[in-house]
């Protein structure tokens, strides 16, 4: 008898298929991954140091990020800002890169340099931001880098230098290779001088950068889990057919082998810098007679 009764009337909602009004929706950025852990980080938690809770992994910053956690606050004094990028080698389609990437960071080159204070302790200080075409080293980075050590000198002023780079920049060729000695020169005068120059290893810090000035350094410092070397890991490998250790590269292995004097949490690094000032210039020494 079952066959022969009314089915109850089912209702259809005529909206089914429309979106709602006002959706819920998920804020950007709130979410991040620990490149180094793994681990899926609630952004707050990173803080404005961006440091990994998990690991200590110290995530990548602005160059104006950093600024902002190391010197006084209104003490920087930009250098060289007028210097711009002339295209050597007429490499297709790289002005507009250069442009593009300048609109973005706000940047207008891989690299800061200035003058500033710590504590009210005067320095030189040069910033380098991976965000701009991964930190590379071009013409203009190395130009404005030497003249940072010439100014400091002129000044008698310490160098404090942050590095983080993948290397020369392919787009200007041999211009871009050049740049590892022009620096390198300038450093050694600034250091006939007497005067005091600190680098800080940030990740990455790879190829000519690592292997000119961020090595030249009077004491090194490397933030924790930093990628820091010369060639690419395959690139080793395949050349000397062996397999490389996994923590091959990180600034603990390059520690533990007396390629940097100490690792520094992000968090400690202001301090740590200002300790090395105080004990490496004339105005510490003063300030603790």
């Amino acid at each position: 008898m079952a066959l022969f009764k009314k089915k109850k009337y089912i209702r259809i909602n005529p909206n089914r298929g429309a979106q709602p009004t006002n959706p819920p929706t998920v804020p950007d950025n709130m979410w991040a991954k620990c490149p180094n852990c793994k681990h899926i980080i609630y952004t707050k938690d990173i803080g404005e140091e961006r440091v990994c809770p998990n690991c200590g992994y110290t995530f990548r910053i602005s160059a104006w990020q950093r600024l902002a956690l190391t010197i006084d606050e209104k003490s920087f004094e930009e250098w060289d800002t007028e210097l711009t990028t002339e295209d050597p080698l007429n490499f297709p389609g790289y002005q507009e890169k250069i442009e593009v990437i300048q609109e973005k960071t706000g940047l207008h080159e891989a690299v800061l340099t200035g003058k500033a204070t710590i504590n009210d302790i005067p320095l030189a200080i040069g910033v380098m931001d991976s965000n701009f075409i991964m930190g590379s080293m071009g013409t203009i980075v190395g130009e404005k880098i030497t003249r940072l050590f010439e100014r400091a000198l002129t000044a008698k002023l310490p160098v404090v230098l942050f590095t983080a780079s993948g290397g020369a920049r392919m787009q200007e060729g041999i211009f871009s290779l050049m740049q590892m000695a022009k620096i390198s020169a300038a450093v050694k005068r600034h250091s006939n001088a007497g005067l005091f120059y600190l680098t800080v290893l940030t990740d990455p810090t790879t190829g000519g950068v690592t292997a000119s000035f961020a090595m030249e350094g009077d004491v090194i410092l490397a933030e924790p889990q930093s990628l820091i070397g010369f060639a690419g890991r395959r690139v080793i490998e395949q050349t000397i057919k062996q397999e490389l250790p996994e923590d091959f590269q990180k600034a603990e292995f390059l520690l533990a082998h007396g390629f940097v004097d100490q690792i520094v949490p992000r968090t400690e690094l202001k301090k740590t810098i200002h300790h090395l000032l105080e004990l490496h210039t004339q105005k510490g020494w003063l300030d603790h007679e």
